[in-house]
């Protein structure tokens, strides 16, 4: 079904540029015949559609990569700096949510931890549709915001991190470990969401914790335990491939003396609020002063940057 999903995507994508070519042709034949300059416009505006529709696939040529075609589960962390931390955990959540909506993927929250008071600890997200991995990948990383805190009575400017993380959701055929039962400590608890949204609030959420590893995770947003509990396993099992992955990395960059260590703090993109407004990413250089555009989602500027980057430097 994945697959074709996928190939009704490209089909869709042949079609409508056809159909906007046509479209261009038959305004400028109109315009130059009836001396139009409306007419003219009306087919440059299509025109501009068009190569908007060509850079979004462009973009997905830059996709070659294992499991880039794959689903992604995508966990946002707070870092230090509490409520307002907390704050912007849920204004990274709200930014990708509105940017799955434009691709027309499907969400699923299954893990939320609330902050004390505002906002969210900790959020996980599955993301589903073509190539979603392969686009949030380049999200992974710290990210900071920089504005007058609303929670200050001092209106001062404050500076916060949240980190976030990218991992391919693989199919369970192709997962191949075996977890032993002795490695897991499995936990049943009431879900908990932020205002009451996207969790069904019941006694069936599950955490299971990796007794060898300590990586814990949770899902508490399908109806019942087992679904949860299924779920839930699948993604400690994303997280195990990804962990043993990293690892390989690791050893090879030993083995080629490169050290390349993403520290708390070395952020991959700014969001600055105040004193002026720009987005930057750290990484490529890109930058705009459209920073509502960008927390309503307009992120595939970035994400195109730093493909174009990585294919660049792959060869």
């Amino acid at each position: 079904m994945k697959e074709l999903n996928t190939l009704k995507k490209e089909i869709e994508f042949l079609e409508k540029s056809r159909r906007k070519v046509e479209d261009i042709e038959a305004f400028l034949e109109l315009s130059q015949e009836e001396k139009d300059p409306e007419l003219l416009k009306e087919g440059e505006a299509e025109l501009k559609e068009l190569e908007k529709l060509v850079s979004e696939k462009e973009i997905e040529t830059l996709l070659s990569d294992d499991y880039d075609r794959e689903d992604a589960i995508l966990t946002i962390h707070s870092g230090a700096g509490g409520t307002e931390s907390n704050d912007w955990v849920n204004m990274l959540l709200r930014m990708y949510l509105k940017w799955a909506d434009k691709k027309g993927y499907k969400v699923r929250i299954t893990e939320v931890l609330p902050g004390e008071t505002i906002g969210l600890k900790r959020v996980t997200v599955i993301v589903e549709g073509p190539y979603a991995y392969g686009y949030l990948k380049t999200e992974k990383g710290i990210h900071r915001l920089v504005r007058i805190s609303p929670f200050d009575a001092n209106k001062r400017r404050h500076t916060t991190f949240a980190s976030v993380d990218v991992i391919p959701m693989l199919e369970n055929e192709d997962i191949e470990l075996d977890i032993p039962e002795k490695d897991l400590k499995v936990d049943t608890f009431r879900a908990q969401g932020a205002g009451g949204q996207h969790v069904n609030k019941t006694d069936s959420a599950v955490r299971i914790t990796h007794i060898p590893t300590g990586i814990v995770v949770s899902c508490q947003d399908e109806r019942s335990q087992f679904q949860n509990r299924a779920t839930a396993l699948k993604i400690l099992k994303a997280k195990l491939l990804e962990l043993k992955r990293e690892e390989q990395k690791k050893k090879i960059e030993e083995l080629r003396g490169e050290k390349k260590e993403i520290a708390w703090g070395s952020q991959i993109r700014s969001y600055v609020f105040y004193p002026y407004q720009m987005v930057k990413d750290h990484r490529t250089g890109l930058e705009t002063s459209n920073v509502n555009a960008v927390m309503d989602g307009g992120i595939d500027d970035f994400i195109k940057g730093f493909l174009v980057k990585m294919t660049s430097a792959k060869g």
